[in-house]
């Protein structure tokens, strides 16, 4: 039970971090009522549930999710420690799915399987709202995924994806500096800076 507690409280303290910059406990207190937090934590009880052998209710928190939350989470997704989901709505991850830690999940997320093979996560990864990821593939640490973008390719670390396919526009280093960017054109530029 104290991994249960561990998990959740280090998902609102990365939650917070993310909506209000900082993890006191009233942005965790304020945190508990926003979107996406209910799922989280249902998800939460579901892998505790799971590690327990609590059946029943791993499968209640997994359909309580569904129907509360619009969220789709299989029993079988393993995430670290920081798991956010900003707005839980319309994300579905697929049961085999393996994320580490500080996966930050927007709405409208698909992260699925193809063949049975499951995407997997790095640690500081940020999905961005209605982007999909299908199949065997990467996401490297540091790695954001654009607004609607497929991945169906592996993602380098601190690279950002976007388009459909996606492909790289910006690789950053492990600090955050920019090293390199690729060139988008002008049309697309003016779309992704807006």
């Amino acid at each position: 039970m104290a991994g249960l507690w561990r998990n959740v409280g280090e998902d609102l303290k990365a939650k917070a971090r993310w909506c209000y910059e900082r993890d006191d406990w009233r942005a965790r207190c304020k945190v508990l009522l926003t979107d996406g937090t209910p799922a989280m934590i249902l998800y939460r009880l579901m892998q505790w549930s799971r590690s327990c052998g609590l059946f029943p209710l791993e499968m209640l928190c997994n359909k309580l999710n569904a129907i509360c939350c619009n969220c789709i989470i299989g029993r079988g997704a393993e995430f670290g420690p920081g798991f956010v989901l900003v707005h839980a709505t319309g994300v579905v991850i697929n049961g085999n799915v393996r994320g580490g830690c500080n996966v930050f999940v927007e709405h409208q997320v698909t992260i699925g399987a193809e063949r049975r093979q499951s995407p997997r996560l790095g640690s500081d990864v940020f999905i961005g709202a209605g982007a999909k990821i299908i199949g065997a593939v990467t996401l490297g640490d540091g790695a954001r995924v654009g607004a609607n973008a497929v991945v169906v390719r592996d993602v380098p670390p601190h690279a950002t994806v976007v388009g459909i396919p996606a492909r790289v526009v910006r690789q950053r280093t492990p600090d955050g500096a920019v090293a390199a960017s690729v060139a988008v054109p002008v049309d697309r530029q003016h779309a992704l800076e807006h």
